[in-house]
């Protein structure tokens, strides 16, 4: 007799090792077979509903470690749900729609710009399905219970329409106006970017000192002073429609040789010494709340720049007098609102002036 026959030892069919990757296909198929996730809605039909709104992922490349959290958490969730006597569906969906489909197709030779518009959309749709596809079979295999052969996808005339009639509703109600404001575009793609597809490189950019003469100054200043603004983007200064002053900071009206020029004072010995001024002889001081809506004249355009007030204007750098480009700068678009002023783009979507 062997000893190990003597020992009364529990049997099972599980096996010593996992194999769970051999496995784990077989288990997948077997679910599909029975249909699982469609037994559990059956079962749980007529009680309490809990939708989760999948936000869904962008069809376009092979599903990562964070498609793997969102969607293992969601059908965590689901599961749960259903298992606590809910009706709990789970309807995935895909983003289909954006720059990065139109990124592949340019990488795969693909240029818009020789193609019909129509013919370049079809292109746009075949690689979201593709992607989709390919990104359904990759969610599958991690087990997740789902609604896949009927998900929701953004280039669907259904969900397009859908979109169009909550738009509607809103014009209706009178959310919906027409207007400019600035935003990320892409000159090269003629499209606007998400905040998230920019990408930022350290560049060294010219800066420099403009004076806009004074036209209207209330009887508060020189008639030939000028407001001296210092600029890192001299190439927004077609679209200036503005200079904001600080409401709280003092300013100094300063001559030096023959002109007289408006600045922070606390800024005038940097911009002195910058400038190369010898001696600027101080002429008086006031308040930036003083100088609010007085006018001065566009450095090279026939037209007037109004002097307004903006507590985001600092002392960090430059002259205290910020150049204001609504159709350029997000402070610049947000405070000159309150002004009224006309928001002028000078470029064109392939960002020519």
């Amino acid at each position: 007799m062997k000893i190990k026959d003597t020992l009364n030892l529990g049997k099972t069919a599980f096996p010593m090792r996992a194999g769970l990757p051999n496995k784990e296909s077989g288990w997948q198929k077997g679910w599909a077979e029975a249909k699982l996730y469609e037994a559990r809605q059956e079962l749980n039909e007529g009680k309490p509903s809990f939708m989760l709104h999948d936000g869904p992922p962008y069809a376009n490349g092979n599903i990562h470690v964070g498609h793997a959290l969102n969607k293992i958490s969601k059908d965590i969730i689901v599961r749960y749900k259903s298992m606590s006597g809910f009706r709990a569906p789970y309807v995935p969906g895909w983003d289909t729609h954006g720059l990065p489909i139109e990124q592949q197709l340019s990488k795969a030779g693909v240029n818009r710009k020789e193609m019909d518009v129509l013919d370049y959309l079809e292109e746009c749709r075949k690689y979201a399905l593709k992607q989709v596809d390919m990104q359904r079979e990759d969610f599958k295999s991690l087990g997740v219970l789902a609604e896949w052969e009927n998900p929701y996808l953004t280039l669907s005339p259904e969900y397009e329409a859908a979109q169009i009639r909550v738009f509607g509703k809103m014009a209706e109600k009178g959310y919906i106006y027409k207007g400019q404001k600035p935003i990320y575009w892409s000159p090269s793609s003629e499209s606007s970017l998400a905040e998230a597809e920019i990408e930022y490189q350290d560049v060294r950019s010219p800066s420099i000192f403009v004076a806009f003469k004074a036209k209207d100054v209330k009887g508060l200043l020189p008639e030939d002073a000028e407001f001296v603004i210092w600029t890192t983007t001299p190439w927004t200064l077609p679209a200036n429609m503005g200079i904001f002053v600080h409401p709280d900071y003092e300013y100094s009206v300063v001559e030096v040789g023959a002109r007289k020029f408006v600045v922070a004072s606390e800024m005038l010995k940097q911009v002195s010494e910058t400038l190369e001024w010898e001696n600027p002889k101080l002429l008086q001081t006031l308040k930036g709340l003083e100088m609010d809506r007085m006018t001065a004249q566009h450095p090279f355009y026939d037209r007037e720049s109004l002097v307004m007030n903006g507590d985001y204007v600092t002392l960090t750098s430059g002259t205290g007098l910020v150049h204001s480009a609504p159709g350029h700068g997000e402070d610049d678009y947000f405070y000159s609102r309150k002004y009224k002023l006309d928001v002028l783009s000078p470029v064109d979507n392939r960002g020519y002036y």
